[in-house]
């Protein structure tokens, strides 16, 4: 059962990639200057730990 929880959590890293890279790449186009491109790049991380945290806290509990 542990590694399950294990490999659950490893994934997750996958989640604030993605919103990471996609922030990043929408800070990018705006164009307006690279402070933009890190503030899209934290709002893609805050948008990855809402996700995770609200919208898909009880993954995997049903089984």
């Amino acid at each position: 059962m542990k590694h399950h929880e294990e490999e659950k959590d490893n994934l997750d890293f996958v989640y604030y990639l993605v919103a990471l890279v996609s922030g990043l790449f929408v800070g990018f186009i705006i164009d307006k200057g690279f402070t933009w491109i890190f503030v899209g790049g934290v709002l893609g991380l805050l948008s990855a730990g809402f996700f995770l945290n609200v919208l898909v806290k009880g993954r995997g509990e049903e089984a």
